[in-house]
């Protein structure tokens, strides 16, 4: 294995009509549906880039943006954004086309921290990532953002005590109403 490897030899596109039998009671693609496209394309991603078999250790934003309807095609591209010792953060585009106008939007973007492990199934090393213009450079910083702000909740959660007259007191902020015994 390389110790360092492009965003480039990373990158994966998927394409799919889309059926009715992948809708919602509303008629449009089932969100649920796509989830698990880009859960596949994501393993896809991350494996082909770290040489290695990759779990999915959080989908850490999924934006849906406009609906899909049945009959268009949609492409998946993902790309890693940034690596960690044994993880990477994968982008992913979607965008779905009416194949009888032409016309593409882009309906959702999403970023899944994925983990490669050995044979074994412990947590491997992964490449480090080579940046070749700016628009990879933005999304490594994207993702270094990202990965901060989840290390923060984390300690946040870690430290807040919810059971103090303080936050029990700030609910009156909120829509909700204690009632128990």
């Amino acid at each position: 294995m390389s110790n360092f490897k492009t965003v480039n030899a990373s990158r994966v596109t998927i394409s799919q009509l889309m059926l009715p039998s992948h809708t919602n009671f509303s008629g449009k693609i089932h969100g649920g549906y796509l989830l698990s496209l880009l859960d596949q394309i994501a393993f896809a991603c991350a494996s082909k880039y770290s040489g290695n078999y990759c779990v999915t250790a959080s989908v850490d934003t999924v934006n849906f943006l406009n609906p899909i309807e049945v009959g268009e095609l949609v492409t998946l591209k993902a790309s890693v954004n940034y690596v960690g010792t044994s993880s990477m953060i994968v982008g992913i585009r979607v965008e779905a086309e009416n194949i009888q106008t032409g016309k593409v939007k882009h309906c959702n973007s999403s970023y899944f921290t994925m983990v490669a492990k050995d044979e074994f199934g412990k947590n491997t090393k992964v490449p480090g990532l080579i940046l070749s213009n700016h628009e990879e450079l933005r999304r490594f910083y994207n993702c270094v953002k990202q990965v901060t702000i989840k290390k923060e909740q984390n300690l946040q959660e870690e430290i807040f005590d919810f059971k103090s007259q303080e936050a029990i007191s700030n609910l009156s902020k909120y829509n909700v109403k204690l009632e128990w015994s």
